[in-house]
């Protein structure tokens, strides 16, 4: 059994704000800081067995995982499958932007996101086909460890969706908060979900 440890990064100004990050290489605010060092707090308790921990190239990501890195003597590995989805031109634009120089492709997307390719992006089937691709290769190449993968919102939610069989246009149903994680066990070749959006370290901290 490998059980994995699904993070998603700390708070950065363009979260509070609700722009389109993407591959915007974005620093964590001073409650995302906040929220890594609690992060590793936590991971530290209860995972003190961690032996892995890969991350998405991106700023955010890999300022969220150095505290976890820092407490338990760990490196961190860059994976680029774990990157942000790529959102084209609609990076940094707030919704309200997007809905008016996209009418008719943000309609698309709110109602039906599976069927949207972002102008100069990608679609959500080919985050998860990456992110799932790297995910399984980890697993595989870490067995019987506990391992820990620092991400973003759209690739946890992307991942967990596949996991659970759902459809990609549910994954907004799955609550994944700044500096929450999840985790994850294989059982054979399955994996199983053990707890989702977990955020009780966090407690206090402005999210």
């Amino acid at each position: 059994m490998t059980r994995l440890l699904l993070i998603r990064h700390g708070r950065t100004a363009w979260n509070k704000e609700e722009r389109f990050r993407g591959r915007e290489n974005l620093p964590l605010d001073e409650v995302g800081h906040a929220q890594a060092k609690a992060l590793a707090r936590r991971l530290a308790a209860e995972f003190p067995t961690l032996t892995a921990l890969y991350a998405s190239p991106l700023r955010r990501a890999r300022e969220t995982a150095t505290p976890i890195a820092t407490t338990l003597g760990l490196v961190v590995e860059p994976h680029p499958g774990l990157i942000d989805i790529n959102y084209g031109d609609w990076q940094g634009l707030t919704p309200a932007e997007v809905a008016a120089r996209y009418p008719v492709l943000y309609q698309t997307w709110v109602v039906a996101p599976a069927q949207v390719r972002f102008p100069g992006g990608e679609t959500l089937s080919e985050v998860r086909l990456r992110a799932r691709a790297a995910m399984d290769g980890i697993a595989s190449h870490r067995p019987n460890e506990t391992v820990a993968i620092v991400s973003h919102l759209v690739v946890c939610r992307l991942l967990l969706c596949s996991v659970l069989e759902m459809p990609m246009s549910q994954s907004t149903l799955l609550r994944q908060a700044t500096g929450c994680f999840n985790v994850l066990e294989t059982v054979g070749t399955r994996i199983e979900i053990i707890t989702m959006n977990d955020v009780c370290h966090l407690r206090g901290l402005d999210s």
